[in-house]
């Protein structure tokens, strides 16, 4: 987190804490009952209401085959050996899927954004919201971008399984992330259509999909503030992934893309906007989406940008044979931006050699890497790669510890075998 971002969650926390903050978010007083022990596990239960109807076979409408896909209920996580090949975009079919509830299937002709709140010219509440139609923004000035999109958890699994450390939540490895060419119109385009506020200070977009219950508590609808900066800075509301319309699964008909920050920023089936003079808070940014633990202040710090990453295209535990040159290949990536160089060790760490770049090297994506290698003998070998990125960022041998498991962005030791 740079110093502005880190500026304003201390901001926000403060005025959270007095009060003074607009929102349901979680209560002041179980925000620092959690923050002083363990975080919350990320249990999912709920019905979909209103306008929208869940997929009829299962949370997640697009097929998973087994090759491509890890599913954990409502998550399905893309298989790294499956990129092998694809070139630089994830394919659509094997982009990975966070979902909190079911992807809702929705009709773009009667969809409607709704826009609204004190940060808006005639448009204080919901009420009198203004209101774009899929056709809308469609005929607005359009933007394509290559961005990834990642969960803020991607990598979890890596605190229990190489740091010995317990955490809550999906347990990932490194797929939960995605490249994709994303085409839309500005969020800054449509907040000064829709009247946009010199004093207008942060911006709550919400989906469609069905309330979240945890704990037997409903949170409501899906939804985290951007501060109004970000906001007007490169947010894209986009309705087209990889040259075709949304799947239901990636956000149908729209979604908002907030590149180098984490997934729950990257708001699916989007409904409704509100624009703030005050403060806003959700479950999402004050019991969720907060780094805990030992080396945090009480009430957390929030996560938004990404860490720096790696990750070899082979499954776990793959095996190649003896006698020969191999080549290995893996992508990396950062929220920093972009990936100045990457180092690989086949001898868990005890050597590095720099990897050869093979692709673009965007702002906002990744870099793909090669690297050639020939065993010397047979046996147990542990691969890792190390990126670091233009800011000197780079991937640390361990990540701090948060109870809630986000932001693993330490080297992974891969596992493979010589026969």
């Amino acid at each position: 987190m740079d110093r502005n971002e880190l500026t304003y969650d201390r901001t926000r926390a403060q005025q959270w804490l007095a009060g003074k903050a607009h929102g349901d978010g979680m209560s002041r007083r179980s925000m620092l009952q959690l923050s002083a022990g363990a975080g919350l596990a990320l249990s999912v239960s709920g019905a979909l209401s209103g306008a929208t109807a869940s997929a009829a076979d299962g949370p997640i409408v697009k097929p998973l085959p087994p090759e491509l896909f890890e599913v954990y209920g409502t998550n399905a996580e893309t298989r790294w050996e499956a990129m092998s090949g694809q070139g630089y975009l994830t394919p659509t079919d094997r982009f990975f899927v966070r979902d909190n509830t079911a992807s809702p299937l929705i009709d773009a002709e009667s969809w409607r954004l709704k826009l609204f709140g004190t940060g808006l010219r005639g448009a204080p509440n919901l009420a009198n919201a203004v209101e774009f139609s899929y056709r809308d923004l469609r005929e607005l000035p359009s933007e394509s971008i290559t961005a990834f999109i990642e969960c803020a958890g991607n990598g979890r699994s890596f605190f229990t399984t190489q740091q010995s450390q317990t955490v809550s939540g999906t347990a990932w490895k490194l797929g939960a992330v995605g490249v994709a060419r994303w085409r839309g119109v500005r969020l800054s385009t449509v907040l000064r259509r829709a009247g946009l506020t010199r004093d207008a200070v942060d911006v709550l977009p919400q989906g469609l999909d069905a309330d979240y219950v945890t704990g037997g508590v409903n949170l409501g609808k899906v939804r985290r503030p951007l501060p109004v900066s970000k906001a007007l800075q490169d947010v894209l509301l986009a309705y087209e992934m990889n040259g075709k319309p949304l799947l239901p699964d990636h956000g149908f008909p729209v979604r908002v893309v907030v590149p180098s920050w984490i997934g729950i920023s990257a708001i699916k089936w989007l409904g409704q906007i509100e624009v703030s003079d005050t403060p806003l808070v959700s479950p999402w940014n004050t019991q969720f989406y907060r780094l805990l633990g030992p080396d945090y202040p009480a009430e957390g710090t929030v996560v938004t940008e990404q860490v720096v990453k790696s990750a070899f295209e082979l499954p776990r535990d793959a095996n190649f044979a003896g006698g020969r040159k191999h080549v290995l290949r893996g992508r990396s990536w950062s929220g920093n931006g972009r990936i100045k160089h990457v180092d690989v060790s086949t001898d868990g760490g005890v050597t590095w050699f720099r990897a050869r770049p093979t692709s673009a090297n965007a702002d906002r994506a990744w870099l793909q890497w090669e690297f050639p290698w020939r065993p010397a003998k047979p046996g147990a070998y542990t691969l890792q790669a190390r990126a670091t990125d233009l800011t000197g960022a780079t991937q640390p041998v361990e990540a701090s510890y948060n109870t809630q498991g986000y932001l693993f962005g330490a080297i992974v030791r891969h596992p493979v075998t010589v026969t």
